[in-house]
């Protein structure tokens, strides 16, 4: 992407109207520091946002609707109506129309990505349930976006201060894991984190930790032998190659002995193995990244929250943190010369 003046633009899809995107978004936004640090853009609906505002109280937020991403203007926070019709604003309901809203704003940022005239998309949480239908089987904003990318392969990666964790297989059920834990997809996720811990996060020489699929990782074969014939096997690989990497680790005990720290990232086999401890550990500061696309996308790794929505409770903590993660991959990947 060619390096501008100004700030570099930042977009932000709104996800579920009825959630809690808006305040956080809201709320992150009247941070000086973000405000000074790049433009932001949130793609959603002037009559959503102004609800909000009254709702919340938060007269101080401001934002300048534009009709396209063309007419940005760098000294404000700006809006981009991506549905005509005004939507109705249910707090803590799950609507269609919130789906299809959440949807809109999340292919019209797409395409703007596309166009090069955003260096970044923050995506607030939505609801699945809401935006699958016959015609789509939304499985969530990762899935999604390598599809809209065309990328061979990604990689969620939740990051905060403290821990990074990458997971081998994503969004799919329990009883499936096994057959999709194979030496190849290890193999392309290890090499999506060292590329992204390198790239992304400035990492020179990462070091990576890799779980174990079974308790204990398999105890020496006793309770499963994935980690002999298949984890093993690939750390091996990575090593002979040079690279830092270790394991495979029990984690229930690699979390608890707070071992993470000692690592640049970490490798579950899968979600609830890697997300657990991660939330457990930094929610309220972690970010969802997906690394191994052409673009760069970051997200608050908590939902919609439906049950404090328009209650004025939400931590904006998560949001602030995934625009700021935004910010700092912008300018650790070159995308960005703050000196011109």
């Amino acid at each position: 992407m060619n390096q501008r003046k100004n700030k570099p633009v930042i977009g932000i899809s709104i996800g579920d109207i009825n959630g809690i995107g808006a305040e956080v978004t809201m709320k992150a936004l009247l941070d000086n520091r973000i405000q000074k640090l790049i433009t932001p853009v949130i793609y959603a609906h002037g009559k959503a946002m102004t609800f909000y505002r009254k709702q919340l109280e938060m007269e101080d937020f401001n934002f300048m609707q534009i009709k396209s991403i063309d007419e940005v203007h760098h000294k404000k926070i700006n809006l981009i109506n991506v549905v005509d019709e005004s939507p109705e604003v249910l707090p803590g309901v799950e609507t269609h129309e919130a789906g299809r809203l959440a949807l809109a704003a999340l292919d019209h940022a797409i395409q703007d990505l596309k166009a090069e005239k955003i260096e970044a998309l923050v995506t607030a949480p939505l609801n699945k349930n809401n935006i699958n239908s016959e015609e789509l089987k939304f499985v969530g904003h990762t899935e999604y976006l390598t599809a809209a990318f065309e990328a061979n392969d990604s990689l969620m990666f939740l990051v905060s201060e403290d821990i990074r964790v990458g997971v081998v297989t994503g969004h799919i059920p329990l009883k499936d894991v096994a057959k999709k834990v194979t030496s190849e997809n290890i193999r392309k996720k290890l090499n999506l984190m060292l590329r992204s811990l390198t790239d992304d996060f400035a990492i020179s020489k990462p070091k990576i930790a890799v779980l174990g699929l079974n308790p204990h990782a398999g105890e020496d074969g006793l309770l499963g032998d994935e980690e002999i014939n298949i984890i093993q096997p690939v750390i091996r690989e990575f090593k002979d190659k040079g690279h830092l990497v270790f394991g495979p680790y029990s984690a229930d005990g690699f979390f608890g002995m707070m071992h993470q720290k000692k690592f640049d990232g970490v490798l579950a086999m899968y979600h609830d193995q890697g997300l657990i401890p991660f939330k457990s550990l930094a929610f309220e500061t972690g970010v969802n990244f997906t690394a191994g696309l052409p673009i760069i996308r970051t997200s608050p790794d908590h939902g919609t929250a439906y049950n404090i929505a328009g209650k004025n409770m939400a931590d904006e903590g998560s949001m602030r943190a995934a625009i700021l993660q935004a910010y700092d991959i912008i300018r650790n990947k070159g995308n960005w010369d703050e000196e011109e």
